[in-house]
């Protein structure tokens, strides 16, 4: 969908702090904030006034956010960062929980890397093609089962990814019910800290449970190999399950709800799709640029640094976005557009640098199979409701959206 520059909001100049624009135009639920292209245009690093008044950068170009991400003059640490979101904490935010690897610098960084990299290997992920190509199987005929008029999230978005994290880390699926909310609080941006706190305490009782169970007796999963194997604490331990576990329900769920919306919305990509197997590796890397549904990061200057002729001092806070970033026509030509047949190599949906996404192996092979599986199942799928009735995550860290009502016209 193409926004319409008429109804583009209007900007500070440049040489004003902004601050981090995150309202979408109405009709283009795929498209970032409208404000962000109009900054990126004037400059890819702009002066932005944080809400507890610090001020900052907000970067909005590919090859600048880029470059930030692999800086190691740029901190990961929540603690030296300030939270570009209103409603969120005054000043700081508190250091990362342990186990929580987004919010940790080398060399601790590097601890934690070292260990998981092995476990999420491209080959190894690859070997789970079968049963993700089972599991979905299993969904699709459910799906079909239950006849048309279903919302797609909790039918077939949530369940696929849930159940591949839970046999990859050794979390019963059946305790979906006990992690599941949890996870959804720790994602939200709008929870209370009262709320995000009895989540995360919530999350780690339960891993805390399962990592006496595997000390006990180690299972044949990356809970297991971690509980025999490496020299993590209980704490660790529990952290970083508790960590694995909330990241690989959440993201890949909206990738494929928010791809599905997408494809929907513009049905010659998802004929393209249909018809033409070998284009789904490719597709799945479009729709990670095109949707961009972990929208914005951020980092701190360790350093004075000096980028795109601006002086970023130490202390500053950046904030990336990531979204503008895989839309910088500089990068991708015609960028408002999906097209499945784009070679969109390089984009910045896994991120970017030593905090690259670590389950970005699995989440292709989950894309890869889920989508192109659904559309051929169910050829005459279509929304259930008008695309502006789709209610959008806004509120979340993990874009895409609550529900997805589709119908579809039986045999």
């Amino acid at each position: 969908m193409q926004h319409d520059p008429s109804t583009q909001s209007t900007q500070p100049l440049a040489t004003e702090p902004v601050t981090l624009p995150t309202q979408r135009t109405a009709g283009c639920p795929f498209d970032p904030p409208a404000a962000l292209a109009e900054l990126r245009e004037r400059s890819p690093l702009t002066r932005m006034t944080y809400p507890d008044g610090h001020v900052g950068w907000l970067a909005t170009g590919y090859a600048t956010v880029r470059s930030i991400m692999g800086d190691p003059r740029f901190s990961s640490r929540y603690e030296l960062m300030h939270y570009p979101f209103p409603g969120g904490p005054e000043g700081p935010l508190p250091p990362a929980p342990v186990g929580d690897m987004t919010g940790m610098d080398a060399p601790e960084h590097t601890r934690f890397r070292r260990l998981l990299a092995g476990k999420f290997t491209v080959r190894r992920m690859r070997r789970l093609t079968e049963r993700v190509e089972q599991i979905t199987a299993e969904h699709l005929d459910a799906l079909e089962r239950r006849g048309p008029g279903t919302d797609l999230v909790e039918a077939f978005a949530r369940p696929i990814p849930a159940l591949m994290i839970c046999e990859l880390l050794g979390v019963p699926y059946a305790d979906r019910a006990r992690f599941q909310g949890h996870a959804d609080t720790l994602m939200s941006m709008d929870a209370a800290p009262e709320e995000r706190y009895a989540a995360m305490t919530g999350l780690q009782e339960y891993m805390a449970e399962l990592v006496a169970a595997q000390r006990a007796e180690p299972s044949d999963d990356v809970l297991g190999d971690l509980a025999r194997d490496s020299d993590l604490t209980d704490e660790e331990l529990v952290g970083i399950g508790g960590f694995l576990l909330a990241a690989g329900l959440d993201t890949t769920a909206n990738m494929i709800a928010h791809g599905t919306f997408a494809l929907l919305s513009n049905p010659e990509q998802a004929a393209a799709l249909r018809t033409d197997p070998d284009l789904a590796p490719q597709a799945v890397e479009e729709l990670m640029r095109y949707l961009t549904v972990a929208p914005t990061g951020i980092k701190s200057a360790l350093e004075d640094v000096e980028l795109d002729g601006r002086l970023i001092r130490a202390g500053e806070s950046v904030t990336l976005s990531f979204e503008a970033a895989n839309r910088d026509p500089a990068r991708f030509p015609a960028p408002d557009v999906l097209d499945v047949h784009r070679s969109a190599t390089g984009h910045l949906g896994f991120g970017h640098g030593i905090h690259q996404c670590l389950g970005q192996q699995l989440a292709r092979v989950e894309l890869t199979v889920a989508l192109p599986a659904l559309l051929r199942r169910f050829p005459t799928l279509r929304l259930a409701v008008p695309a502006a009735e789709v209610p959008l995550r806004t509120g979340m860290n993990i874009y895409g959206v609550h529900r997805l009502p589709v119908t579809w016209d039986e045999a």
